[in-house]
């Protein structure tokens, strides 16, 4: 998929179920960049581990931190029963690999338990260490992420 049909579908779609305040360019970039750093788009079963969907979640880490937080919670079960499925850690965790609209809406959501602010489109540092503090990535790459948020800027930026 290219970062258009990623903006356009799954992500205005997961949006588009979840409060307008949580609906911002520098939200679309996030998202863009960890999905690009994750999976880059193509990967919906992490290769090699047990992480599902397009942000690669793992079922007793960011599945659970989004349906137990209290920032999320209610949030979370509202989305889940939008796209049909049970608010539950393994119905969410097996449903993320297949519905790319829940997957976007719960990285939308794990961002939104952080209670810094998002970083400023731009912020290539400030954007990796919000990405690094909510994902907990095991092997990060951090070569990877200053091109990866150069391109998810720029779609952002384009479609404005």
């Amino acid at each position: 998929m290219t970062l258009d049909q990623i903006r356009r579908g799954p992500i205005a779609a997961a949006l588009s179920l979840l409060p307008d305040r949580m609906t911002s360019p520098e939200a679309e970039v996030q998202m863009l960049a960890i999905g690009l750093q994750e999976s880059r788009f193509e990967h919906r079963h992490q290769i090699g581990g047990p992480a599902h969907g397009f942000w690669q979640f793992e079922r007793g880490g960011a599945v659970v931190g989004v349906l137990t937080h209290s920032a999320s919670r209610d949030l979370a079960k509202g989305l889940s029963a939008a796209r049909g499925v049970a608010p539950t850690s393994a119905a969410v965790f097996d449903a993320l690999e297949h519905d790319d609209i829940l997957a976007a809406g719960f990285a939308r959501l794990l961002l939104w338990t952080d209670p810094r602010p998002l970083p400023a489109i731009g912020e290539v540092q400030v954007a990796w260490d919000y990405y690094i503090r909510n994902w907990r990535p095991g092997k990060p790459h951090p070569k990877t992420w200053a091109p990866l948020y150069a391109q998810a800027m720029e779609e952002v930026r384009h479609a404005e």
